[in-house]
């Protein structure tokens, strides 16, 4: 297998295992919504691949090539903040809806935080489909788990930050986490809301779209409840 530089990008929804609810109801609601919610954060990030959607989050990936470091990195930055608007965008329909569920209430509680690296991947073909592997493939999922406390973050790898960016801001984290099977390393983290230094303003939906948002998570929810689906599983 040939390798190639690539920018590897994880989306990942926290909160999700508590949002979860116990009774069928909520967790048809709660599986459908964080499917929208999944959906609308991976029509936003134009110019990555959806490689795969991992139970609570989007694993995205594009090759650079001989991208300019600096560029891959704003690259990044920028997608992770239309990203991150359009899940809070799709998150404010969803708790705007007029069912009283668990499900769709507490989906306010919902972040969205990122994990991104660049490496070498290889991409590998099993039962015809198409899988990135490589040590720093494994490298970025490892990352996912961390003592960052920032709600909504970007956790940037050594290789990939670069601390003269103009897209950055002025307060960087900094972590040194021992990876299992990689060992210490060192990443950093921005909160979210730095770099979007416009804001998140979500527009008040209007009734109608209120109760097409409602009957929306009622049918799509109706397989979950009967038993024809099954929710998918968090990391």
């Amino acid at each position: 297998m040939t390798t190639s530089r690539t920018a590897l990008l994880i989306a990942d929804i926290g909160g999700y295992t508590e949002y979860m609810g116990s009774h069928r109801l909520t967790l048809a609601h709660a599986e459908v919504n964080t499917a929208r919610m999944l959906e609308s954060i991976v029509h936003a990030a134009r110019g990555f691949d959806l490689v795969e959607i991992e139970g609570d989050g989007a694993f995205l990936s594009r090759r650079t090539g001989s991208r300019d470091p600096d560029t891959t990195l704003a690259d990044i930055l920028q997608v992770a903040v239309a990203m991150h608007r359009a899940f809070h965008l799709e998150r404010e329909y969803i708790v705007q809806n007029l069912c009283p569920c668990g499900g769709c209430r507490q989906a306010r509680d919902l972040k969205l935080k990122f994990v991104a690296h660049v490496g070498d991947v290889a991409t590998q073909s099993i039962s015809g489909r198409s899988k990135l592997v490589g040590i720093d493939v494994i490298l970025v999922h490892r990352l996912l788990k961390n003592s960052v406390e920032v709600p909504e973050y970007v956790l940037l790898t050594e290789d990939l930050y670069r601390p003269d960016t103009p897209s950055l801001p002025d307060t960087v984290g900094e972590i040194t986490p021992d990876l299992e099977g990689i060992g210490s390393v060192r990443a950093y983290f921005v909160d979210v809301a730095d770099l979007d230094r416009v804001g998140i303003e979500a527009p008040k939906p209007s009734l109608r779209t209120r109760l097409g948002s409602t009957f929306s998570a009622v049918g799509r929810g109706l397989p979950y409840m009967v038993g024809v689906k099954k929710p998918r599983r968090a990391r």
